[in-house]
């Protein structure tokens, strides 16, 4: 926790779709409720155009965001990691809370295909931020 506020780490392979869906929702929904951090173990060179693309449709603008690489101290510092595909190059650390998130990489989708994917995001980002007490 940092000043008594959840902390939520969002993690991909490229830290530029799916984790940055993620953070853009959590920080949308949560405000200053939570703090969130995405990052990826192979970051792109930015952010996935039809993700920035989708969730502007929603009112979330993560145009200004860019890929990161997670490093050993954000995950210390989280109180939830979730993962979206990163399989074995994810971080485990004793005594933190993981979440697995099977979902499809937006990789190479156009908005149409990446509209399913940001949806599921939200749905899942929804319940998260029920489990911890914070209902959007």
């Amino acid at each position: 926790m940092i000043d008594g506020k959840p902390v939520v780490l969002f993690l991909c392979v490229h830290n530029a779709g799916r984790s940055q869906m993620a953070l853009g929702f959590f920080q949308h929904l949560a405000g200053d409720r939570a703090v969130a951090w995405s990052g990826g173990s192979e970051p792109a060179d930015e952010v996935n155009p039809a993700a920035v693309e989708t969730m502007a449709e929603r009112g979330i603008d993560i145009s200004q965001q860019f890929p990161k690489r997670w490093t050993d101290d954000t995950v210390r510092d989280a109180d939830v990691v979730v993962t979206m595909g990163c399989g074995d190059t994810c971080p485990v650390f004793p005594g933190k809370r993981y979440l697995d998130w099977t979902l499809a990489d937006p990789k190479g989708l156009s908005a149409a295909e990446v509209r399913p994917i940001r949806d599921e995001i939200e749905r899942r980002v929804r319940g998260l931020l029920q489990e911890l007490g914070l209902p959007a």
